[in-house]
């Protein structure tokens, strides 16, 4: 995309490696090089963070406590310090701010920058990514990988691509090969359920999507088509925001019966809970508070919220705490007609696709 001047993007998207468990190791000497989880190894503990040591043994954010320990018996917890994270968010967000104002956070650990006008008036944004990269080390002691591009969607792929401490940059005439790579349950704006549903229908890879035409997308996704044709050719036109938007997402169903068991309540809010998170991965948002919505057979509503220390990572940590809420209330008064979740509190929600958007090329030197 370009702007009234006919000037293309230079988008930069850093991602801080291993951030909560780095911040931990930085502070305390003797964990460095040890695998290592933020978060609580009880028997209702969550890891919110894993050291790259740690993920060698396959521990994962979002895993329950004595999974991990089982996956790695050496395995070190500690408590999450999220003053300290902040801290170093802000820190991080100063340097960002030598080069830039346009700004949009993921997380405390993430975030986008449009470096297209930027403040000194560099033209490669390649060297502005590793100068921001050179300064977080010089400044925090920590590491961050950056991905560079044209555009959103392949500056965050390409941020993972070399991690940890790593840089890719993909060109403008590289996009549409590097995309045809792609596994499509990668692709960010792909959710799981989507992708599953992709699968199911032959469609594997980037190049898989780009061989579908963007009628037949429709057909099967409906207003999400425009986004996913863009995206099997590099393209995605959505603007770097320096403010939030809306502040919660969420998914309800209506049945066609009152349900009042426990197993059937589960099973239609883990539907609800697959379809929340392709919405909350299409909007690329995160969130602390969880709500569970129930309304009754005689149209009383309870809603039940949980806000956490850290925003959850999977569908199956939003998952969980929904189910939790929902067994506090169990057994129901009476059935009921409505189970609803949703997330809130959300930091980098982005609008919806524009079905009508016209699909660009962009050309780019970086």
């Amino acid at each position: 995309m370009a702007d009234a001047l006919g000037q293309h993007r230079k988008i930069i998207h850093i991602d801080m490696d291993a951030f909560y468990a780095s911040v931990e190791q930085r502070d305390n000497p003797d964990l460095r090089g040890k695998p290592l989880a933020v978060g609580g190894g009880g028997p209702r503990g969550v890891v919110a963070a894993a050291s790259y040591e740690a993920r060698k043994f396959g521990v994962r954010s979002a895993m329950p406590g004595g999974q991990a320990r089982r996956l790695c018996p050496e395995l070190i917890f500690v408590p999450a310090r999220f003053d300290a994270y902040r801290a170093v968010s802000q820190q991080v967000r100063a340097i960002f701010e030598r080069f830039t104002d346009i700004i949009q956070p993921l997380s405390l650990d993430e975030a986008y920058l449009d470096v297209t006008s930027n403040k000194l008036g560099i033209v490669s944004a390649t060297y502005i990514a590793q100068e921001i990269r050179r300064l977080i080390r010089e400044e925090t002691d920590l590491t961050a990988s950056a991905g560079v591009s044209c555009n959103k969607l392949i500056a965050k792929l390409a941020s993972d691509q070399n991690k940890p401490d790593g840089l890719c940059v993909v060109r403008p005439a590289e996009a549409e090969t590097f995309m045809a790579a792609m596994p499509v349950a990668r692709i960010h704006g792909i959710g799981p359920v989507t992708a599953r549903r992709m699968t199911s229908l032959g469609i594997h890879s980037g190049e898989d999507l780009k061989a579908w035409t963007l009628e037949a997308l429709q057909r099967h996704f409906g207003k999400a088509a425009s986004f996913y044709y863009g995206a099997a050719r590099g393209i995605d036109e959505r603007p770097v925001r320096d403010r939030e938007a809306r502040k919660s997402i969420s998914v309800e169903d209506t049945f066609f019966r009152d349900i009042g068991a426990a197993e059937e309540l589960i099973a239609e809010l883990t539907k609800i809970g697959d379809r929340l998170w392709d919405r909350v991965e299409s909007a690329h948002a995160i969130g602390k508070t969880v709500t569970l919505k129930i309304k009754l057979g005689d149209f009383r509503i309870m809603t039940r919220s949980r806000t956490l220390p850290a925003p959850p990572a999977s569908a199956k940590a939003v998952l969980a705490i929904g189910v939790d809420l929902l067994r506090a209330e169990l057994p129901l008064p009476i059935g009921a007609r409505l189970l609803g979740l949703g997330l809130s509190n959300l930091v980098g929600e982005e609008e919806e696709e524009d079905e009508e958007r016209p699909v660009k090329q962009l050309t780019l030197a970086l």
